[in-house]
């Protein structure tokens, strides 16, 4: 049994408290969050305590850490939790700034502190069969890899001033599916992004509307398109296209049941929104991090990972603004 605390108890820290009260092998000892109601909430779910950071670090008995809260406390946080000897568990991204972020990987490995990033889509059953199938050569060598990824609805004006903008934020996450399922890593990027859904993307200087293309040294291909307005719910869908045939994973339904009639042939929407699609993917990589803290190993998706996948943020950034391929340095 493995103590823990958890930062945050927003929406995602939610996700993590419920997994965390769940799981045989951990127990949720506290929870700090600067908001006394949404802590509150959680404690009583859960019995966690709630108390401050120091208080929490300070305790011998806490052998790891997740980190759910606001973007801006995951590197302080990471360093501080890596200075007391405690595994970290982090949800992406490490920071908005690659300067920052190289600090604090610098800081965990000299400490030698278990650090797991948090790409949940990697443990999402469907695409992680899907990804064993690709190693296990099924369909050859990867020629394209096509991301669909759209959110059902778009963030308010608030979050978004509040947070990292749709690349660092939502495409993150398909720039590290990309690197997984690519085989090898891209060398350059090519971005396009408008704003269709909402003006207030272009007044903070976002978009809500994007397509990507990715490409290796070997000239493999990967296509990202997001949208933060898909009103038929949550698009998230996985395609592989090899020199022997193609894997392919799709969306996720309440239920399977289709309806034939004479007019036209239905089934359910979507799930709607991130909880629900990813459900079993948070327990599994709250299983992973526990598996790893108690057998003392490196996780599956680690600090590079995250570094990576900003990189790859940054380089969009930068395409969508010159117009041009940006080239990859890791």
């Amino acid at each position: 049994m493995i103590d823990i605390c958890l930062f945050g108890a927003g929406l995602i820290g939610s996700v993590h408290a419920g997994n965390l009260a769940r799981h045989p092998k951990a127990r949720l000892r506290y929870i700090v969050d600067p908001r006394p109601e949404a802590a509150q909430r959680i404690a009583a779910q859960t019995g966690a305590k709630i108390v401050d950071t120091e208080t929490a670090l300070s305790d011998p008995t806490i052998k790891a850490v997740m980190i759910a809260s606001a973007t801006k406390t995951h590197a302080d946080l990471a360093m501080a939790a890596a200075a007391k000897g405690k595994a970290i568990f982090c949800e992406k991204p490490i920071d908005l700034d690659i300067g920052r972020t190289d600090q604090c990987l610098a800081a965990i490995e000299k400490a030698g502190a278990m650090f797991q990033i948090g790409f949940n889509r990697r443990f999402d059953p469907s695409f992680r069969a899907l990804k064993q199938r690709l190693d296990a050569g099924e369909i050859g060598s990867v020629e394209q890899v096509i991301i669909t990824s759209r959110d059902p609805e778009a963030e308010t004006e608030e979050a978004l001033a509040g947070g990292g903008g749709v690349f660092r934020e939502m495409t993150i996450h398909d720039f590290d599916m990309a690197r997984n399922l690519l085989g090898e890593e891209p060398v350059e990027l090519f971005a396009t992004g408008s704003c269709l859904v909402l003006p207030y993307y272009a007044k903070h200087g976002d978009y809500d509307t994007a397509m990507f293309v990715l490409r290796t040294a070997s000239g493999r291909q990967c296509h990202i398109n997001n949208s933060v307005r898909a009103v038929y719910g949550y698009d998230q869908r996985i395609e592989v296209h090899g020199s022997n045939g193609m894997l392919r994973a799709g969306n996720r339904m309440p239920t399977s049941v289709e309806a034939f009639g004479s007019e036209a042939v239905s089934r359910d929407k979507p799930l709607y929104f991130f909880v629900e699609r990813y459900m079993d993917s948070y327990y599994a990589e709250l299983d992973h991090f526990i598996e790893c803290v108690l057998a003392n190993k490196k996780p599956d998706v680690g600090a590079s990972d995250g570094r990576k996948a900003m990189i790859l943020c940054e380089a969009a950034l930068a395409s969508a603004k010159s117009g041009r391929f940006e080239p990859i340095k890791f």
